[in-house]
């Protein structure tokens, strides 16, 4: 799947309309195809079975518009308790998490099972007709048959769909509170962010150096917003077919307006045909997406941990929890070559033809760690943490220069903790910084 059609998706299951409506549809779908079933005979062989007693078309009436009016009741019910959970989230936890909420599957699939068992009650109801009512048209007035009639195998279904929203409100309800827990948003966005960091960095650090971005013709955006997504395979296609390289200017994530350089276009000139269809290559939108950007979730790591520190919420818990999924994120980055891994073509060829704005383990490190200290240094649990932190982060690492980085950022963590902490509080610390110096150096 090529960059536009995985962005497109990731789209589509970040909302709340795609799946009840795919539900829907299928739901219309299948309740149609049952009523043919039951028209044309082919379910005579419920009639059958001792354990069904057929319903009358009273009776079926009556059942199908329950099950019908209870559904969208708890449809209804079920989104506003899951906008009230989203609310509550985001003003606790930062406005940033909505996109998690808004792609939690547990929401999105119950409220499209409630919304679909709706619309298949009622597709089904149309169908079923007493004995005693006018034929609709005039070839059920020719018939010899009794006008009556109960789709019965539509209707079995139909209770079997109601026994499966039964269900699936059961685990709604368990769903909610368990979503909400600090514990799980925080697991959730660690462990994308882990999964995002090897499917960009494949590759484990050898020591190679970061590929330095050429110098060539500045392309200028002409649109304002954040970058959601750059197609890497159509820039490479773009490269090939004008004979030139690109070096990007922006990462996804970065927000641009007209006259910012997004990109400049290496050992061909440029056209203003060109330069639009280069520009057509980013996707431009009003918020950040994790897609691509493993920072938005860096990001979003750091600002539950900041908030949690604040004086008004005042909570080091969570803070440390953030820390330890940020340790882990940063220890794998340590491991990796950082020499991005970019689209679905060959990269040996996309790195020769586009080449990304170089992030090295520097700039992830000040994006996490850098970004938590002065927060950290002002809570003691925290600082105590930080440093444990960083020491588990170098154990994997074996580049040098990546474990130096990572103690130049424990020193400056003492420096901002001997400003903020004072008496028994400040000397845990000191004590602590101690041993994390003798486990750097040995």
């Amino acid at each position: 799947m090529t960059e536009y059609p995985r962005w497109l998706w990731a789209k589509l299951n970040s909302n709340y309309w795609f799946y009840p409506a795919l539900f829907s549809v299928i739901a219309a779908l299948l309740a149609l195809g049952l009523v043919w079933v039951d028209r044309n005979g082919f379910a005579e062989f419920l009639n059958g079975v001792d354990w069904i007693i057929p319903a009358r078309p009273q009776g079926a009436s009556n059942m199908l518009t329950v099950i019908a009016g209870s559904m969208i009741g708890v449809a209804s019910t079920v989104f506003s308790i899951t906008i009230a959970a989203v609310a509550y989230a985001s003003g606790a936890y930062g406005p940033r998490l909505l996109t998690n909420f808004m792609e939690d599957k547990g929401n999105q699939l119950s409220l499209a099972t409630f919304i679909g068992t709706f619309v298949y009650a009622l597709v089904v109801l149309r169908a079923v007709r007493s004995e005693d009512e006018i034929a609709a048209t005039a070839a059920d007035a020719a018939a010899t048959s009794l006008p009556g009639f109960v789709p019965q195998l539509s209707l079995l279904v139909g209770m079997g769909l109601m026994a499966a929203s039964i269900g699936v409100l059961v685990f709604f309800l368990n769903h909610i509170p368990a979503s909400i827990r600090i514990n799980t948003v925080l697991e959730g966005i660690g462990k994308r962010l882990l999964k995002g960091i090897e499917e960009t960095y494949p590759e484990q650090d050898k020591g190679l150096p970061i590929t330095k971005s050429p110098k060539g013709i500045p392309v200028l955006a002409d649109r304002t917003g954040y970058v959601q997504l750059i197609a890497f395979d159509s820039l490479a296609r773009l490269a090939r077919k004008s004979e030139g390289r690109i070096a990007l200017g922006v990462r996804t994530g970065d927000f641009v307006h007209p006259g910012m350089t997004i990109a400049e276009l290496c050992d061909v000139d440029l056209t203003d045909d060109l330069a639009e269809d280069l520009r057509d290559k980013f996707t431009l939108g009003a918020t950040r997406t994790p897609d691509q950007d493993l920072q938005f979730l860096i990001d979003e790591l750091v600002e539950i941990g900041l908030r949690a520190l604040s004086p008004g919420i005042n909570d080091p818990f969570t803070a440390i929890t953030a820390l330890h999924w940020l340790g882990a994120g940063t220890a794998l980055l340590g491991t990796r070559d950082l020499n991005k891994d970019i689209g679905d073509e060959d990269h040996a060829v996309l790195k020769d033809l586009v080449v990304p704005l170089p992030d090295d383990f520097d700039h992830y490190l000040k994006r996490g760690f850098g970004n938590f200290r002065s927060a950290a240094a002002t809570s003691p649990p925290a600082a105590l943490v930080m440093f444990d932190s960083l020491k588990n982060c170098a154990a994997p690492i074996s580049n040098e220069t990546r474990k130096a980085a990572l103690y130049q950022e424990g020193e400056r963590l003492i420096q901002q903790v001997r400003q903020q902490l004072t008496g028994p509080d400040l000397e845990d610390v000191e004590a602590r910084f101690v041993s994390f110096s003798r486990a750097m150096a040995g």
